[in-house]
């Protein structure tokens, strides 16, 4: 299929195209800027990308996705509407890719990037040929995405809407075997006029999860225990009360009778070490034991931006972190 992708230089439109194209689609794209990393990795897969949104330029195609960028009175955007064109948003069309995907997604206000990042490198020791699409430059990876051909897909699943046309979250279409719940907290204030709005979205997809699938979120999140008392009818996994745990007090990560020092991995920080706890525990659900989950973990080699050590030289050492939140 001929498919045209409006806004294809943002993270997730660009994973996007690299998605399909491993899909074996013809894609092109157009943006108003193209920039690195992902304007090299569009080029890499030799995508023929469009300057600005003149319906002149628009080219054919069966299909157009419209980032959730763009809205009406876009150029292209009137033009597709005009004419009757068929147009999808990105995290649907994502969806449909991934029906016979188990998928494993990780959502929260905080540390979707990372706890999603520590998923796929335990996941791929395990499994090697996984897919994969976080919001990142995750230093194990190969790109911000890959479809891969094996069965498992891990996914940094958030809740800002899928497009101008369709005000659902992303996460809806994605339809997740397994979910973290990292954290809630107001967010996005520009589609979200209170907490209680994202509640709405976080249970929405609380309510898409299968029977057999599972939620897994920290005991001690009074906002996320909040939401599970909303509804659940999946299988529940509380961090904290369950076989896995991070003890503050003695540094150390438990499971199953086992216990982790946590100085020795490459990271350090109690969100750190919960977000392992994590990736860990959904990683053992779907096949992973602790002692190989948290053996990859020693490996980890972070995400730019989040705790990067960017200088260590004469006893001074220089963090760069990306601070999206107040209590980020």
């Amino acid at each position: 299929m001929k498919i045209h992708i409006l806004g294809i230089c943002g993270t997730f439109m660009g994973g996007l195209a690299r998605i399909l194209s491993e899909s074996d689609h013809d894609i092109s794209g157009s943006d108003v800027a193209f920039y690195p990393p992902m304007s090299d990795q569009l080029n890499d897969l030799g995508i023929n990308l469009t300057s600005g949104y003149a319906a002149k330029d628009l080219p054919g195609a069966d299909l157009y996705i419209i980032g959730n960028a763009l809205s009406r009175g876009n150029e292209s955007v009137e033009y597709i509407l005009e004419k009757k064109l068929n147009f999808t948003s990105g995290p649907a069309m994502l969806g449909n890719v991934l029906k016979d995907k188990n998928v494993l997604a990780v959502s929260g206000t905080h540390g979707k990037t990372t706890t999603a990042a520590m998923l796929c490198k335990i996941m791929h020791d395990k499994y090697k040929d996984i897919g994969y699409l976080v919001g990142g430059v995750a230093q194990d990876l190969e790109g911000s995405a890959k479809l891969g051909k094996g069965e498992y897909f891990i996914i940094e699943a958030d809740e800002y809407d899928s497009a101008f046309f369709d005000k659902r979250s992303k996460f809806i279409h994605y339809s997740p075997n397994t979910l973290i719940i990292n954290n809630i907290e107001f967010d996005h204030a520009d589609i979200f006029s209170d907490v209680d709005e994202i509640y709405k979205q976080f249970h929405h997809l609380v309510r898409i999860i299968p029977n057999n699938g599972n939620i897994i979120f920290h005991s001690d999140d009074k906002d996320v225990g909040k939401l599970i008392q909303m509804g659940c009818w999946s299988n529940l996994f509380s961090l904290g009360e369950e076989s896995i745990s991070y003890n503050h007090q003695e540094n150390i990560i438990s499971a199953d009778n086992n216990h982790f020092p946590v100085d020795k991995l490459p990271f350090f920080g109690r969100h750190n070490y919960q977000n392992a706890v994590a990736a860990m525990h959904a990683a053992y659900l779907n096949g992973v034991d602790y002692k190989s989950a948290f053996n990859s973990l020693r490996e980890f080699g972070g995400v730019k931006r989040r705790l990067q050590v960017v200088y260590n030289k004469n006893n001074k050492i220089v963090y760069d972190d990306f601070a999206h939140h107040p209590t980020a």
